[in-house]
């Protein structure tokens, strides 16, 4: 069945965020759609990562709305927007370096256990049968994700791009209905670009899952996105599809150099 884009999820309205007197974003609004692929692009210090910040939580703008699936959110913090189904990944790899990939991404599992520190210290009650759920949810990303031969190996032997890859799936173990990106290709090599994008495609496609996507590789970009917002210097320049933002002469100007 072809993936059907579906109504407006989130909505910015007017958003704009300051660090003492630095403005990181100002008046930006636009909204992500269900099941779509939303791109997030500009030059480093646009305010991307802060505009992600926004949206789970960590930050809170002192102007603007932000509505959630028709509800206003106010001053969400990220375990309640983690709750809800929101998980990001970040530029720099946040993960467990000592523990294996199994277990970096059981970590993604936590908010779905519902055992007592008591009954997990003791594995009984319901930890015993939580821990068999969780194992066969997390088996079933390390398949959706080709990583089986590493699931014993400790993450911080690995090389970047499977580090990369396996943070992608401690996100995923989460089961978000939203899921943030933030560089997921940064640092990639060609090959590595192709798999996470190939993997990007399928986590949008098979478990309808929506996405927001911070990525510097415009190649990367036009071909996956559905829509693109354009930040330059905190301020919102453009927002339409691949092409509409390409042939933007304020974007091309700012940001993209050259039109093709």
């Amino acid at each position: 069945m072809a993936r059907q884009i579906g109504e407006v999820i989130v909505d910015l309205q007017n958003i704009s965020l300051r660090f003492g007197g630095v403005k990181a974003l100002t008046d930006i609004s636009f909204n992500i759609r269900e099941h779509e692929i939303r791109a997030i692009i500009g030059p480093n210090g646009a305010g991307k990562s802060s505009m992600l910040n926004v949206i789970n939580g960590v930050y809170h703008p002192q102007e603007g709305k932000i509505i959630y699936r028709g509800e206003e959110r106010r001053k969400m913090e990220p375990y309640e927007a983690a709750g809800q189904g929101f998980a990001r990944t970040f530029q720099n790899i946040a993960l467990f370096k000592g523990m294996s990939v199994l277990d970096n991404l059981m970590t993604g599992r936590n908010l779905k256990m519902k055992a007592t520190l008591v009954e997990q210290a003791f594995f009984w009650g319901r930890a015993r049968n939580e821990e068999l759920e969780h194992r066969k949810k997390v088996e079933e990303v390390i398949d959706f994700l080709e990583i089986q031969h590493i699931r014993k190996t400790p993450v911080g032997r690995l090389p970047y791009g499977l580090q990369k890859r396996v943070e992608l799936g401690r996100a995923l173990a989460a089961e978000p209905n939203l899921l943030l990106l933030d560089e997921p290709m940064a640092g990639m090599n060609v090959e590595e670009k192709q798999d996470m994008c190939r993997f990007i495609l399928d986590v949008n496609d098979q478990f309808g899952t929506t996405i927001v996507l911070i990525e510097h590789d415009m190649g990367v970009v036009m071909d996956i996105s559905d829509r693109v917002v354009v930040l330059d210097y905190g301020k919102k320049i453009g927002d339409g599809v691949p092409d509409e933002v390409k042939n933007n002469p304020e974007v091309i100007a700012a940001y993209l150099g050259t039109q093709h």
